[in-house]
């Protein structure tokens, strides 16, 4: 070799060497820049809610923290996962639950920090909804951050099954619903789009009480627990129009995913979902405009209740600093205004905040706004009154009922037990 290309080879090596150590220096130094990772646990997995969510990891990135994703298909198991990780002492930084009592166990264990400080500088103990403070606040404590309010009865249709069955307005009231069925059963299409899955009758039950019943009968049922209620003739008549609903539904129901039920409506080959607002955002994803290929019915009448449910995320203990800073910068984008919008706009939920310009928001949020700020028509959804034991055992006597020849006095038995006090 000779001594020039020695020297050159010499230079060379030098050069990657001092190479390899900027570039080590560079990482090291992002490394010290980029800000808390935050591990945020969650359910949302349709492509509506994977595009939601993605403005909070989003806007989390922007403020200088570390998103990871933790997506876990399955309201259940994704809580089963969340709750294990805290016993097990290895906490996500924050996890998703419903606005309900599912968590109080968890706080009354001691396993979650509360989130007083950021209740106090958003002034919620004026602000929040009766049914959303009385189950994230729990002995005068704060503990869960809500980012929405979901109804999870809204009655969707397709403009273009409407339009082909000859309906040409909007149902108003039961008799109409059930009108509006038979029109498109006739015409041949799936005249209630339905998933045959546990939850999702609970719903429909719900949206039966909520509208048959009213609000009175509604809360003597759920909140107040109420045996007279449940034996009333007014709630066997919400029974049997839940039961008559089964009629619409089409063979291949049965386990049929929500999301996929909806795409049902977006195709036109189903009428109507009983369904919670986290629909709009598969009619988004699907760039279909409300008003235009869908309508959103909040209420069959002007004074139906609005049940109100919602998400939170809770912040599991933990002395790590880290984890720490990433649960106040967490806590700081779930409330932001600007990420409120983004969020609820593709989620089809409204903000939590009363505070925001809902002109961004489509026309079914607005008509959710709108109706909010008449405290009269607020309820919560059934979960805000029962606790986890109680839901589950209504939600089984609702299924059997639903998918057997269950009878309807029977049913009104059944549910009496399994909401004792």
């Amino acid at each position: 070799m000779s001594r020039t290309l020695g020297d050159k080879m010499f230079k060379l090596s030098k050069l990657a060497m001092a190479t390899v150590l900027c570039l080590n220096a560079s990482v090291h130094m992002a490394a010290l820049a980029a800000g808390p990772k935050a591990e945020v646990m969650h359910w949302w997995t349709s492509g509506g809610e994977s595009a939601a969510v993605a403005r909070f990891a989003d806007a989390y990135r922007a403020a200088g923290g570390v998103w990871t994703d933790t997506a876990i298909a399955g309201g259940d198991q994704a809580r089963s996962v969340a709750i294990n990780r805290m016993v097990g002492g290895n906490p996500p930084t924050a996890a998703q639950f419903n606005i309900s009592r599912q968590f109080q166990d968890v706080v009354e264990q001691g396993m979650l920090s509360n989130v007083d400080e950021i209740a106090i500088r958003e002034g919620w103990d004026k602000t929040l909804p009766e049914p959303i403070s009385s189950v994230i606040r729990i002995k005068g404590h704060y503990y869960a951050i809500p980012v929405n309010i979901h109804m999870p009865t809204w009655i969707w249709y397709s403009k273009a099954a409407f339009k082909k069955a000859g309906i040409d307005k909007e149902p108003v009231t039961p008799d109409e619903l059930f009108a509006a069925l038979d029109k498109l059963k006739a015409a041949g299409l799936i005249a209630l789009a339905h998933g045959g899955q546990s939850w999702q009758e609970t719903i429909v039950f719900m949206a039966m009480l909520a509208n048959v019943g009213g609000k009175d009968l509604y809360l003597s049922v759920m909140r107040d627990r109420d045996p007279r209620a449940m034996n009333s003739e007014e709630f066997r008549k919400v029974l049997l129009s839940f039961k008559r609903l089964h009629g619409y539904v089409d063979a291949a129901s049965p386990g049929r995913n929500w999301n996929d039920t909806t795409a049902l409506l977006i195709s036109g080959k189903a009428g109507i979902q009983i369904m919670g607002d986290w629909a709009t955002g598969e009619f988004v994803a699907a760039k279909q405009v409300a008003g235009r290929d869908y309508g959103c019915i909040p209420g069959l009448g002007p004074k139906a209740p609005y049940l109100i449910q919602g998400d939170v995320f809770v912040f599991p203990k933990t002395s790590n600093v880290e984890a720490l800073k990433a649960q106040k910068m967490l806590a700081n984008v779930f409330v932001a205004p600007a990420v409120q919008i983004e969020f609820n706009k593709l989620k089809g939920s409204i903000p939590v905040r009363n505070d925001l310009d809902a002109s961004q928001m489509n026309l079914c949020a607005r008509r959710g706004l709108d109706i909010m700020k008449d405290k009269s028509r607020h309820a919560g959804i059934g979960e805000i009154y029962l606790t986890p034991d109680q839901n589950g055992a209504l939600t089984d006597v609702l299924t059997a009922y639903w998918n057997t020849n269950m009878t309807v006095e029977k049913a009104q038995k059944n549910i009496v037990s399994a909401l004792k006090n």
